[in-house]
């Protein structure tokens, strides 16, 4: 079953928060789930391994040479490794067809200063 787009990315901007509370995982799950996804209680708990969970959700990992270019389309999710002494558990945030959004209506998809400056491996997916 595909995820509601309308519902799920409705389900991100009522949800977020003003800042982080270090729980983009969850809150981008439960926008899946409130879409009608199906985690099957077997979805992972760090943000870094959502990857193949989002491909079993029927999205596709899309081939982007330039992050810096890349322009997202409403559903994307961004998938984003830890840097040194950051975050073990990485970063997931999904665009709501204005802004990226995780736990928090972000700036862009990095979701902080540091990562925009580490610029840690990352992947987007496509619903």
């Amino acid at each position: 079953m595909p995820v509601d787009i309308e519902r799920y990315t409705q389900h991100l901007r009522t949800k977020a928060r003003p800042r982080s509370i270090a729980r983009c995982a969850m809150y981008v799950r439960e926008a899946l789930e409130a879409g009608g996804a199906h985690t099957r209680g077997t979805h992972p708990i760090d943000a870094k391994n959502w990857g193949p969970t989002l491909l079993r959700l029927g999205f596709h990992r899309l081939n982007v040479e330039n992050s810096d270019t890349f322009i997202p389309m409403k559903g994307d999710i961004v998938v984003i490794q830890p840097y040194p002494k950051g975050n073990v558990s990485g970063h997931i945030a999904a665009f709501d067809g204005r802004i990226w959004i995780s736990d928090f209506k972000q700036r862009d998809f990095w979701g902080g200063a540091e990562y925009r400056k580490q610029r840690p491996p990352h992947v987007f997916y496509r619903p």
